[in-house]
């Protein structure tokens, strides 16, 4: 109860703070607002949408996603715009997203409506990589309680990705229509395009994506220079045909991702090499009787891990190679005029191979290779059922139950060499790895309720509860090297130590409650949200120490290694946004002051301290002009400092900073240029979620954290036709 109190009092102290400026614009009596983010549900009747948008959903449609795209070609970092959203840094375009404290390992991510397993022991290819937001429709996410129709094996929110639906032809000439894109921007020399064309009859269509990003190492606010191995590139294609006629529409989608190189300034390994293709489909079917949602995909992924020119001299390849495979049956059932049935079932099966290929005439890589994981599987087999009900116009409820059982396996393993002293570490861990008993069962069980509720026009309630679990991924529970090196290639923390998986690991198992009140003026001159939340976990999967590590010559290298195990943690905060209109004119000229602010404590209650990577107090400001084809706009981020950190894993604090943003564009004849100045005082910070700048640390033995971007100024161009 004393932490319901706290984030209850933390909601009510920001509320007093933004209730005035929504009078003001209620007295204004003003007849628009621009919501930052936009929120896509409908506030005067929000009980109609409860099951496939939550009051605590928001979209970023493709505008908003335009708007932003040539600022990162990393879709994870895009999402901290949203309030209850961070992002852990990783590469270029490889950030893991974080909401509400809980990190990307937790969260459920689609794209498309199907899953992306990682294939990295540092997480450098994450889901959201294999994504661009210049060909990206829309992004969904679910901060709040979601529904077990969602999705199973995660404790925290949804982050669902959409690429734009099929176009039809609305008559016998045909549809041609395509999107081109481009941008440059000058801190890191980073430029790319998208194309997306697609050709239509009434019955067919066919849409070929593909993108392409580059950039350099970027220099840090100040006079901080170049943050080492920060460059990347990436290339990414895809083909989707789609048929529609009166039994429904299926779609097939193909595609191929590869990246020739992208650094990671918080990692020991660079990412020298990410090939993937993929084939999805699925079939959608509206019946008198209900709808029917189909789906399958399979993807191939080959990763490969070395040293890029930062961190040389040095050769250590690291491969992975992952199968993963996923069918899903869902149906919406109609049961009534007030009642809807949602019953689903799905299966995943992940297949992973993790080697350390022998270094020619290196004693400690040789002469074998280093078998990470053997041939790890790790199969899902999930159903849920799941009811809606809305009583009268303004009151309806959700509730669901979902099992998902959970199996995983691998092989034996071994180390660089079984004789030699110098993997004496690792030869003993790998003797007790592989007479243990490696198979595991998970049995998961899940459910959620939600409650919305309208009193009145303009006031909007939800309550949830959620009960979820997740079951540990492969590496959590099979990476078994005890030697300084081998456990420092395993981590996707960014904190340079190193980590042991357990094999005996229990699924984590979270109890949310969650809430989210939302306020329309008049007119929807201005809005008002507040969301505060309390989750606890029991068994979370986080790291205890093991021993301090040393270099070749036994000398402390600053570096722990640690194994993770079972604990116990809490979240809870709130967060809160809000739009004013102060300007709406008859020549539909607009002007939109926007607001939000996200707070998140998590604490491990096993060992008292806080958590890792989570995201001090934010507060941001932005105000948005639009007359004819003009638009102009400005941002504040402001950050405060991060003095709560892991003393576990030595994780460092950082002090707070504001940002500022400013930006211009002109469309004239179909053609939108856009121009930014990003960090516009070049604001000297560190990333609060960085880790520690490892790349610079291998070339100057300096240790400090991973510094925020400078200045720079960025242009884009696009056009549809």
């Amino acid at each position: 109860m004393k932490q319901f109190k706290r984030a209850f009092h933390v909601a009510l102290a920001a509320t007093c703070c933004v209730l005035p400026v929504a009078a003001f614009a209620q007295d204004a009596g003003q007849k628009e607002t621009t919501a930052l983010p936009p929120v896509d549900v409908e506030t005067a009747n929000p009980s109609e949408t409860i099951g496939t948008a939550p009051l605590s959903g928001v979209t970023l449609s493709r505008d908003d996603l335009a708007r932003h795209q040539g600022n990162s070609s990393d879709t994870g970092a895009l999402l901290t715009k949203l309030p209850g959203v961070s992002a852990n840094s990783g590469g270029g375009f490889s950030s893991m997203p974080a909401i509400r404290g809980m990190t990307e390992q937790r969260l459920k991510i689609v794209v498309d409506g199907h899953p992306i397993d990682a294939a990295c022991p540092n997480d450098m290819n994450s889901p959201l990589s294999y994504t661009d937001p210049q060909t990206i429709d829309s992004i969904h996410v679910v901060t709040g309680v979601a529904p077990v129709s969602m999705g199973g094996d995660n404790i925290g929110g949804v982050i669902s990705v959409e690429s734009a639906p099929p176009k039809f032809a609305t008559g016998p000439e045909g549809l041609f229509t395509g999107d081109l894109s481009a941008f440059y921007r000058s801190n890191g020399d980073g430029f790319g395009g998208a194309v997306t064309l697609t050709a239509a009859s009434e019955h067919v269509s066919a849409t070929y994506t593909g993108s392409y990003t580059q950039s350099d190492q970027y220099e840090g606010g100040g006079k901080r220079g170049l943050v080492r191995s920060t460059e990347y590139a990436k290339t990414d294609h895809a083909l989707a045909l789609a048929w529609q006629n009166d039994l429904g529409l299926f779609a097939v989608k193909g595609g191929y991702h590869f990246s020739p190189y992208e650094g990671f300034a918080n990692q020991w390994m660079d990412m020298v090499s990410n090939k993937s293709w993929f084939l999805n489909a699925h079939y959608d079917g509206v019946f008198d009787w209900g709808t029917v949602r189909w789906q399958a995909d399979y993807r191939d992924t080959d990763h490969k891990m070395n040293f890029l020119e930062d961190k040389l001299p040095g050769d250590m390849p690291m491969l992975t190679e992952v199968h993963t495979f996923s069918t899903a049956l869902k149906f919406d059932l109609p049961v009534s005029v007030r009642d809807t049935l949602r019953i689903g079932g799905e299966y995943h099966h992940q297949w992973l191979d993790d080697y350390w290929p022998a270094v020619p005439g290196n004693m400690m890589m040789g002469p074998d290779t280093y078998i990470n994981v053997n041939g790890a599987t790790r199969n899902r087999l999930g159903a849920y059922a799941e009811w809606e009900r809305h009583w009268t116009d303004r009151l309806s409820t959700l509730a669901g139950v979902r099992y998902d059982r959970v199996t995983m396996n691998t092989g034996e393993v071994q180390p660089y060499s079984w004789t030699s002293m110098m993997s004496m570490d690792d030869q003993m861990a790998a003797m007790a790895f592989n007479a243990a008993d490696r198979s595991r069962r998970d049995n998961n069980w899940s459910a959620s309720a939600l409650v919305t509720y309208a009193p009145t026009d303009g006031v909007a309630i939800e309550l949830g509860y959620a009960h979820k679990a997740r079951s540990p991924n492969i590496y959590e529970r099979y990476s078994w090297g005890r030697g300084s090196m081998a456990s420092r290639m395993i981590g996707w923390y960014g904190d340079g130590n190193g980590y042991v998986g357990n094999v005996d690991l229990k699924p984590e198992r979270a109890d949310t409650v969650s809430a989210a009140l939302e306020f329309t003026g008049r007119d929807n001159g201005w809005s008002l949200r507040i969301a505060p939340y309390y989750t606890h976990v029991d068994d979370y999967i986080d790291a205890v120490f093991v021993k301090d590590l040393t270099d070749m010559m036994m000398m402390p290298t600053g570096f722990v290694q640690l194994q993770f195990a079972n604990q116990k943690a809490e979240f809870y905060g709130v967060d809160l946004s809000g739009a004013v209109t102060l300007h709406h004119g008859e020549d539909d000229s607009h002007t939109g002051l926007t607001a939000g602010l996200s707070y998140v404590r998590g604490q491990n209650l096993t060992d008292d301290g806080p958590l890792y990577h989570q995201m001090p107090l934010k507060v941001q400001f932005g105000i948005d002009h639009r007359q004819g084809a003009l638009e102009l706009g400005a941002d504040v981020e402001w950050v405060a400092e991060k003095n709560r950190v892991d003393a576990t894993r030595n994780e460092p604090r950082t002090s707070d900073y504001a940002l500022v943003n400013l930006r211009a564009a002109y469309t004239l004849s179909g053609v939108r240029l856009s121009v930014e100045a990003e960090n516009l005082f070049d604001k000297d910070y560190d990333l609060p979620l960085g880790g520690v700048s490892l790349g610079d640390y291998k070339a100057t033995g300096d240790l400090r954290p991973v510094p925020g971007r400078g200045r720079s100024i960025n242009v884009g161009l696009s056009t549809s036709f």
